[in-house]
């Protein structure tokens, strides 16, 4: 039997999403098409449209279609870019916290190599949580030259809550657009777009139970967009291509599910959550949680590790040959693993970096996958630190 725990990666599909989209692929009809094929397609497209932003306390004008959440944070970051540029050329800075999702990252990276765009990594604290002075100081100083500002709702890896509330609030003392990547919040915390003051934030399907390739930039009505993408200027002109109305139906169900179970679901995967992180320092004493200790500050469905003398990648191969599946959340560039870079911002060694797990359940969690990971891991930790010792001999 397999044990998954690598639900912030990919979760399965929830039975309505499934319904959803099995319903729907039977129908043919290009929503861009006039006659009465195309007309039912745009009918269940703005319907979705309708669903996903009463889930997400927004309106459906905001929503704009993407096929997921890297094209959302990419439009994000160089739409807001281009348009801010546009309309006042000093506006050149781009702010992103430094422990920000790659599909933000590297895209604001991007910018800087190739459009003059100056780049800001705001720092964190060491539990991976923005430092809310030093964006204070920022934005003090240079707050007329911000083209924009990305924070993430919660940290992929670490499950890290961020200060939205105080972010949003120093940066419209100064007109910055602020954007959030909310791939991982959705289904898990409260997410209210229109509450949250945010300008932009960024959703995904199948983080939440609905299928691959979808996703959504939900984008208050008059923010200005560059698009990145141009062709039949679909999505308010914004975000060009074909819809397919299967996958957004799907995408929609999945969401209202997950958003509408999220007060019965959450507590029971935090409590799980907590047997699974009481039970790994208790087998494995010189585990160190990462991210906030305080549970009220972390997403409920995350726990994260450091094995102190292990490999990350030695640790998750073990466990996979053993029939659990985790991650490691660090990045692999031609071959050659390298620590995780929200590790590094949060201040934790290199070395010690390297030796991390990131343990995440979802809707199909159980306890018999806590046990299973707690009574496999000592054996495995073991190994690992075994065969680090060989190599270095």
């Amino acid at each position: 039997m397999t044990v998954y725990l690598d639900h912030a990666a990919t979760t399965p599909m929830l039975p309505g999403a499934v319904r959803a989209l099995t319903d729907e692929m039977t129908r043919t009809g290009n929503p861009s098409s006039l006659h009465g094929s195309g007309r039912a397609a745009r009918r269940v497209v703005e319907e979705s449209r309708e669903s996903l932003a009463a889930a997400l306390g927004a309106r459906p004008s905001d929503v704009l279609w993407t096929s997921g959440g890297t094209e959302a944070d990419n439009l994000a970051v160089k739409g807001l870019f281009w348009a801010r540029r546009r309309e006042d050329p000093t506006r050149r800075r781009i702010l992103v916290s430094a422990v920000e999702h790659h599909a933000v990252l590297d895209p604001a990276f991007w910018m800087a190599e190739h459009t003059g765009a100056e780049l800001v990594l705001l720092p964190v604290d060491s539990d991976g949580v923005l430092d809310v002075d030093a964006l204070r100081d920022e934005l003090d100083r240079h707050g007329e030259q911000a083209a924009l500002l990305s924070v993430m709702w919660a940290n992929n890896e670490v499950g890290a809550l961020q200060p939205l509330d105080e972010v949003v609030s120093l940066a419209r003392r100064y007109g910055v657009p602020v954007h959030a990547d909310a791939v991982q919040a959705v289904g898990q915390v409260p997410v209210d777009f229109a509450a949250s003051g945010l300008d932009a934030m960024t959703v995904s399907g199948h983080k939440v139970g609905g299928p691959g390739g979808t996703g959504a930039l939900l984008a208050r009505r008059g923010l200005d967009l560059m698009p990145v993408q141009h062709g039949g200027g679909q999505e308010r002109g914004v975000r060009s291509g074909t819809l397919d109305a299967a996958l957004l139906v799907s995408f929609a169900a999945a969401v209202d599910e997950a958003v509408a179970a999220r007060p019965v679901v959450a507590p029971r995967i935090a409590a799980l959550r907590d047997e699974l992180v009481a039970g790994v320092l208790a087998a494995v004493p010189d585990a160190q949680l990462r991210g906030p200790v305080d549970t009220a500050r972390r997403l409920p469905f995350n726990a994260h590790f450091t094995f102190p003398g292990c490999e990350g990648d030695s640790l998750l191969y073990l466990l996979d040959s053993a029939g659990i599946e985790a991650s490691t959340g660090s990045a692999c560039q031609a071959g050659v693993p390298r620590p995780s870079h929200v590790l590094l911002a949060m201040g934790v060694d290199e070395h010690d970096a390297r030796g991390a797990l990131r343990f995440s359940l979802g809707h199909t969690s159980s306890a018999d996958d806590v046990a299973a990971l707690v009574a496999t891991l000592p054996a495995v930790v073991d190994r690992a630190r075994a065969a680090g010792l060989a190599g270095v001999r």
